[in-house]
C-alpha cells in the first residue's frame, strides 16, 4: 500500500535525524527502507535527507549577476552621453578613450573607476542609460520644391555609395522656417563626405543660386580634401544652372537621386538631424543677425566637436538571417580619423587638425556652444515659431495600466494626437541637445526644457 502525502511527511520527519545520527552502513539501509516505503528516487531521497531538517526552508540566493557597475560609473557615463551630444553607445563606447584625459581631469576619476569605465561593453551601455533615454520626440518637415529645368541634364544616382576615397559627398538644405514657410528665412546648406563621414555647414538667408553657390564656395575651402562629387535631391536650389556651372568648373561631378525617394540621400539627411535640427530645432530665423550667428557656431567650435571627438560608425554589409537583416558595421572612428588614413588632406591642414585636437577639450567645446546656442535661440522670431510647452504633468489616473475602452485612437496600444503635440518638436530655448531615439513610455511628459534640470546626481565635483 502506498503513503499518502501527510504519511510520507511523517515519516520523513521521524526518520530525518536518525539518518543523520547514523553511521555510512546504516545509512545505506535507512536509504533503501525510505526508498521502498515512499516510493522516491533514490537520488530524491539523498536530497531531502541531507537538506534542510522539516518545518524549514533553504534560505535561497538572488538569482543573476550582481551590479558589476555601480552608481558612479553610470552617473560619470551619463555625463559624457550627454557632453558628447547623446551618441549611439558603440559611439560612445568608441569616444571614451580619446576623451578619457579629460573626464580623468574633470571628473576627478580613480583608476579602479576609470578601468570601469573603459571596460563597459555597447550593450551594457544600452541597459545603464535606458531610463534616459525616453524623453523627447521630435518631427521632421521641409519646404524643398522641385527644380524641373536640368533634371534630364544632371544624372541620377541610384546604386549605393562605394567610394574609398574622400571628396564625394550627398548635400542638402535645412529650413528654418518655424511655422511659417512665407518670406524669406535662413536656411542651413549641409555637405556630408561619404566616405569619411566629415561633415561642413554653412547658413544662408534665402536659398537663392547665388547665395546656395557663395556657401559651396565657403564650405569647399574649409573642407580638408578636395571636392569630387555632389549628390543632392531634386530641389530647384540645387538643380538650376548656376550649381551646374560651378561644379562644371571644377571638374565636380553632379547627380542627384530620385524625385521623393530620401533614401537616396540616407548620409546628408541623417546629418540633418544631428547637425542642425537636434541643435537649433524648429524655430524661425529669419534676420542677417541669426545667420551670422548660426555661421559663427558652424565655422568654429561646432564643425571641431563633431568632426574631431565624436566618432561614427560605417555600415559594411548586410546578412539576412531568416526573415531578418542584420547590419555589420566597422570599428567607430572619427571623420578626421578617416580623413587621416586616407591620406588626400592637405599637409598643411592636417598639422592644423591635429594641433587641435591634441589641444582642445571637447568639454569646454560643447560648453562654447551651448553659450552661443543661447545667444542664437534670442534671435529666433517667437511670433512665427512653434509654442514651448508647458512643464505640466500627467494626472495620476494616467499611470495605472488597464485596457482603455474604445477602438481606433482609443484602442489599447494607440496613443492620442495630445500625446505628441507640435510644440514638442520645437527645441525649446535653454534646452540641451535632444535625443534622437526617444518615445513615450506613458509616464510624465517630458520637454526639452525639463531634460536640462540639473541633477545633483548626475556630475561629480569637477576638479
Amino acid at each position: 500500500m502506498e503513503l499518502g502525502s501527510e504519511a510520507k511527511w511523517e515519516y520523513f520527519r521521524a526518520v530525518y535525524q536518525r539518518y543523520h545520527e547514523a553511521t555510512r552502513e546504516a545509512k545505506q539501509g535507512m536509504l533503501n527502507e525510505f526508498c521502498l516505503n515512499t516510493g522516491y528516487h533514490r537520488k530524491y531521497a539523498i536530497r531531502r535527507l541531507n537538506g534542510p531538517p522539516p518545518g524549514r526552508q533553504r534560505e535561497r540566493r538572488a538569482r543573476g549577476r550582481r551590479p558589476r557597475y555601480g552608481p558612479q560609473v553610470v552617473s560619470v557615463l551619463a555625463a559624457v552621453w550627454e557632453a558628447a551630444g547623446y551618441p549611439w553607445s558603440v559611439r560612445l563606447k568608441a569616444l571614451l578613450p580619446n576623451w578619457m584625459p579629460w573626464i580623468r581631469k574633470r571628473y576627478c576619476l580613480s583608476p579602479h573607476l576609470e578601468q570601469r569605465l573603459l571596460a563597459i561593453s555597447a550593450r551594457q551601455i544600452d541597459r545603464r542609460l535606458k531610463s534616459k533615454k525616453r524623453e523627447q520626440k521630435r518631427r521632421i518637415y521641409g519646404p524643398t520644391k522641385p527644380g524641373a529645368l536640368l533634371k534630364h541634364h544632371i544624372p541620377v544616382k541610384t546604386d549605393s555609395w562605394d567610394v574609398q576615397t574622400a571628396g564625394f559627398s550627398e548635400i542638402d538644405l535645412v529650413a528654418h522656417s518655424g511655422n511659417s514657410g512665407e518670406g524669406e528665412f535662413a536656411h542651413s546648406l549641409n555637405l556630408t563626405d561619404i566616405h569619411t563621414g566629415w561633415t561642413e555647414s554653412c547658413a544662408l538667408l534665402g536659398k537663392s543660386e547665388v547665395a546656395v553657390e557663395l556657401a559651396l564656395n565657403q564650405i569647399q575651402s574649409a573642407l580638408p580634401f578636395p571636392l569630387l562629387g555632389l549628390d543632392s535631391d531634386n530641389g530647384s536650389e540645387f538643380i538650376n544652372w548656376h550649381v551646374k556651372r560651378w561644379c562644371d568648373q571644377r571638374k565636380i561631378q553632379l547627380t542627384r537621386g530620385r524625385p521623393y525617394k530620401k533614401d537616396d540621400n540616407a548620409h546628408v539627411e541623417q546629418k540633418n538631424w544631428t547637425h542642425v535640427r537636434k541643435l537649433l530645432g524648429w524655430d524661425r530665423y529669419d534676420s542677417q543677425a541669426a545667420v551670422d550667428a548660426i555661421n559663427d557656431l558652424y565655422r568654429q567650435e561646432l564643425r571641431l566637436w563633431q568632426n574631431l571627438y565624436l566618432p561614427s560608425v560605417k555600415l559594411v554589409k548586410k546578412v539576412r538571417v531568416g526573415s531578418k537583416v542584420r547590419r555589420v558595421y566597422d570599428a567607430a572612428r572619427t571623420p578626421w580619423e578617416r580623413v587621416w588614413a586616407g591620406g588626400q588632406a592637405a599637409p598643411v591642414q592636417v598639422a592644423k587638425l591635429n594641433r587641435w585636437r591634441q589641444s582642445l577639450d571637447p568639454f569646454q567645446l560643447g560648453q562654447a556652444i551651448e553659450q552661443k546656442l543661447e545667444r542664437i535661440y534670442a534671435l529666433a522670431n517667437r511670433r512665427l515659431s512653434p509654442k514651448a510647452p508647458l512643464l505640466t504633468m500627467r494626472s495620476p489616473e494616467t499611470f495605472k495600466v488597464g485596457r482603455r475602452n474604445g477602438c481606433g485612437k482609443d484602442a489599447p496600444g494607440k496613443s492620442r494626437a495630445a500625446d505628441f503635440p507640435p510644440a514638442l518638436a520645437n527645441r525649446a530655448k535653454g534646452a540641451r541637445f535632444a535625443l534622437s531615439h526617444s518615445r513615450d513610455d506613458g509616464g510624465s511628459r517630458v520637454t526639452f526644457s525639463m531634460s536640462r534640470q540639473p541633477s545633483p546626481k548626475l556630475h561629480f565635483q569637477m576638479a
